[in-house]
């Protein structure tokens, strides 16, 4: 049986008097992967924080954690290593509980908090300039690894999370699961007793996220780390997860084996609204031979954009898929005008004149950047601002205070938002919502400007189904009632296919594939539409 490792009792959390955790008590075994899931705001950012040592102590209960330490060198460790010598200068260990937000304990929480790593939700977190390498060899660095051999432990911590082929890349270079790989990596380096991976691969295609997942488990394996991740997706709890845990509303409403919690997760989940078609208007956006090529000093000549050809109507909600690195969101962001093409010709109709999207000036891309708005995967809100000040004057929308608040009810209406919901939230602050809340509000940003054209890339990276199911009204809604127009860019088949009316499968920088979404989605592998769910069997429609 392994040792206890954290033992949590009776613990909650409130802020400004709303309990956001209620009473949870549970135990976490060394070496045990741990999955959380459950709905957005249902607690488990709250309870990672919490576990990790950071932000505010929790209103009630306690986190303690049974580890092993050195007398002499004050060596941390796992409590299965009190037969053996410290690691570090040969003493004998002797066993250590650390209560961990008791105020006289602040020293060996330090302590113990460097043992565990972090990898955060939809940030990479590493130095974009330079190689894959020397990322690695900078978290060496951090704890203080001997650089004699340092070099060969950074090799082989690449080699562990199979990235050998890529050490001399610059890292603003690689592909989201590569750069995610090198994260972990980075991590690893720190020889962690626990890692928190939240939302770890949320905005991942199928594919590369599985890659992740199997490397995740593997770490553990190998060096018998514990890791307690959380997610929306069922598809990481099954991948990961050796034991799950459903939060629900703050509390634990069940944990187990981890089949059987996502069914209890899922036990709701259902349709609620039917939609109808629209009739699609005039063309929109016109794409001719855009290529987007640069020259990268480890890799040469990369063609990010090869000779793409396409074009979306008004009205329409066009799909850019595809795995990382096929050049998606670098085809997107040529549409938003932000990034200059090597190539071609992207025309975005303004009124009734044409406007090549390539041409710089303030009568061509400048004139039509203001009708594009861009919701891009690393999106950010103003910490210090509520959510009224971010959707308005944080963004440069001066509005009379009435006219704000029906127009900032209305759009968040729009981005999923139920309007008793909206009205409570407009006052509160980015860091008092949960992910999932944080993310529709940066939508709503995105739509009080009135764009005709709308650009999502990973809409849904991080977001519970039911909470994607809302996403999916919105957009429809806002399609249907609005004329609004959307590019999404998204791993997400399930949600592509319910929502998408043609999409474009990119592949190398081209597109291989364009047609409705269901012709295109037959044309695609299994492994490419990553759409198997549990056990095999098709996951859940949105």
């Amino acid at each position: 049986m392994k040792h206890p490792f954290i033992s949590v009792q009776n613990l909650s959390m409130s802020f400004s008097g709303k309990k956001v955790l209620d009473n949870l008590s549970f135990d976490i075994p060394e070496g045990e992967i741990i999955g959380i899931i459950g709905r957005s705001g249902a607690g488990k950012s709250v309870l990672m924080h919490l576990l990790r040592g950071v932000d505010e102590p929790p209103t009630e209960g306690s986190i303690v954690y049974h580890l092993s330490r050195c007398p002499k060198c004050s060596y941390i460790g796992l409590r299965r290593e009190l037969s053996k010598p410290c690691p570090r200068c040969g003493e004998q260990l002797f066993a250590i509980d650390v209560d961990f937000w008791e105020p006289e304990n602040e020293q060996l929480k330090s302590l113990v908090m460097r043992r565990t790593a972090i990898m955060f939700q939809r940030t990479f977190a590493l130095y974009g300039d330079d190689r894959v390498i020397e990322n690695v060899l900078r978290a060496l660095d951090d704890v203080g690894y001997s650089q004699d051999g340092a070099v060969n432990r950074a090799a082989d911590l690449l080699d562990q999370v199979r990235l050998s082929h890529r050490m001399m890349h610059i890292a603003r270079d690689l592909s989201g699961g590569e750069k995610q790989r090198v994260v972990l990596a980075r991590q690893l380096a720190k020889e962690p007793c626990l890692l928190f991976a939240d939302e770890p691969t949320g905005t991942l295609d199928p594919d590369t996220a599985r890659l992740v997942h199997q490397m995740l488990r593997s770490a553990a394996e190998t060096t018998n780390m514990g890791i307690v991740v959380t997610s929306h997706f069922s598809r990481v709890i099954q991948d990961i997860a050796t034991r799950a845990m459903l939060l629900e509303e703050g509390r634990i409403e069940k944990i187990g084996a981890p089949a059987e919690v996502i069914n209890h997760f899922l036990r709701d989940f259902h349709e609620e609204e039917n939609i109808s078609e629209v009739e699609l208007g005039e063309e929109i956006l016109v794409a001719r031979d855009v290529a987007k090529r640069y020259m990268s000093p480890d890799r040469g000549l990369i063609r990010a954009v090869n000779g793409v050809t396409f074009k979306v109507n008004r009205g329409e909600i066009f799909g850019l898929i595809g795995r990382s690195g096929a050049g998606k969101t670098t085809l997107s962001r040529i549409i938003a005008g932000i990034i200059e093409p090597t190539a071609g010709e992207m025309n975005f109709l303004v009124g009734d004149d044409w406007v090549d999207m390539t041409k710089p000036g303030i009568d061509q891309r400048g004139r039509a950047k203001s009708y594009i708005g861009l919701l891009h995967q690393e999106y950010d809100l103003y910490p210090h601002r509520t959510v009224l000040d971010n959707l308005t004057d944080a963004i440069g929308l001066e509005f009379p205070k009435e006219l704000a608040m029906r127009k900032a009810h209305i759009t968040l209406s729009m981005a999923g938002f139920p309007q008793s919901k909206s009205a409570t939230i407009l006052s509160q602050y980015p860091d008092q919502l949960s992910e999932g809340e944080r993310h529709r509000v940066a939508l709503a940003q995105v739509l009080i400007r009135e764009p005709s054209l709308v650009i999502l890339d990973e809409p849904t990276g991080t977001m519970d189904p039911l909470t994607k199911r809302d996403v999916k009204h919105s957009i429809l809604h806002a399609r249907q009632e609005m004329d609004q127009t959307f590019i999404l860019v998204s791993h997400d088949m399930e949600f592509v296919q319910e929502v998408c009316d043609r999409v474009a499968w990119m592949k190398g920088g081209k597109v291989v594939a364009l047609g409705s979404t269901e012709e295109v989605l037959a044309e695609m592998p299994a492994e490419d539409r990553g759409m198997q769910g549990l056990a095999g069997q098709p996951s859940p429609a949105l």
